[in-house]
């Protein structure tokens, strides 16, 4: 009987825009401060794109990063997934955009809509393709526009949100060395009043009225969102340590959904884990959604913590509310 065959994370490209929105440029347009605004999320500087980019542009630059760092081209992948809360619009979907824009040959993929969460979504959607047989190369992209969809008069939301992109390619593994090792997600639809944006769907379909009331924005109850991420994440780590027969000092690296910084430390702190694995790089970037863990995962190469073989842990909490860990061993 032959082994199960695992999947691997093979390459890595990020890109967020070059313009940036610092906390005293939102002095000038809202009632907050950089105190206030570092005390409470750990945020400093976010990056934004110009008008007429989308959330398939970020996509394509961080897939062609991606390939370039494989030594592959567009036409050697097979699917692609990717993961947004902003696609450029309701249809096509944005890997159709991003298909398109990259020049890829004979392939198919989709949009996976998980918020926050969407990145280690589809990163366990396309290692299932990978564990079947079915596909040998898939590309996950996890990227967001959140500046779109910001009100910049509401202090609640336009000090959090940032806007980039990241991609992995996902191949088979040699063996049991390296690879994607267990997976732990859930939903709890309960929280959706608490981060949403009402207007544009189905259940409120576009009109003067929704664009007045400004429900094309993100609303946020700033408060029952923290409490939930601060139990819920750390709660699927645990879990997904325990019967993996680990604890949280065996982390190489973890790399969390960059929401607030006093989430991340307040789960790092319940896991025991050592200072020096957390992974935070929220006061550069903001929440960027769909973007953050691999941008994250860049700023651990860039530091040096990621090798080949570091067991690392990814976790996430989105709106919805989604929740989703990842346990992995780093293959390059």
């Amino acid at each position: 009987m032959s082994k199960p065959i695992r999947a691997k994370i093979s390459a890595l490209g990020t890109y967020v825009p070059p313009r940036l929105l610092t906390n005293a440029d939102l002095e000038k347009m809202v009632d907050t401060n950089d105190k206030w605004i570092m005390e409470r999320t750990g945020i400093r500087e976010r990056h934004l794109v110009d008008k007429g980019v989308a959330t398939s542009d970020l996509g394509v630059e961080a897939a062609k990063k991606a390939l370039a760092a494989r030594g592959i081209g567009p036409n050697d992948i097979e699917i692609i997934i990717v993961g947004t809360v902003s696609p450029d619009m309701f249809f096509p979907s944005t890997a159709c955009l991003v298909q398109h824009k990259l020049g890829a040959k004979g392939i198919w993929g989709f949009d996976l809509s998980g918020a926050c969460s969407a990145f280690v979504y589809a990163l366990q959607a396309g290692a299932q393709f990978i564990v079947s047989g079915a596909h040998k190369r898939v590309l996950v992209i996890g990227a967001d526009v959140m500046s779109s969809i910001i009100d910049y008069t509401d202090r609640a939301t336009c000090v959090i949100f940032g806007d980039g992109g990241g991609a992995v390619i996902l191949e088979p593994a040699e063996d049991d060395s390296v690879g994607l090792i267990d997976y732990l997600h859930e939903i709890d639809g309960s929280g959706g009043c608490s981060l949403y944006m009402p207007g544009g769907g189905s259940l409120n379909p576009s009109t003067h009225e929704t664009v007045e009331q400004k429900m094309h924005y993100v609303h946020q109850d700033g408060q029952a969102v923290f409490k939930f991420a601060v139990r819920k994440q750390a709660e699927l780590c645990e879990k997904i340590l325990s019967r993996n027969g680990l604890k949280g000092s065996d982390i190489d690296v973890f790399i969390p959904h960059q929401a607030n910084k006093r989430i991340i430390t307040a789960t790092a702190d319940r896991l025991g884990l050592r200072p020096e694995s957390v992974i935070i790089n929220i006061d550069r970037y903001g929440n960027t959604t769909a973007a953050t863990i691999p941008l994250a995962m860049e700023t651990a190469r860039q530091e040096g913590k990621l090798k080949k073989g570091s067991l690392v842990l990814l976790a996430s909490v989105g709106a919805g509310f989604t929740v989703g860990t990842t346990l992995l061993r780093w293959a390059f």
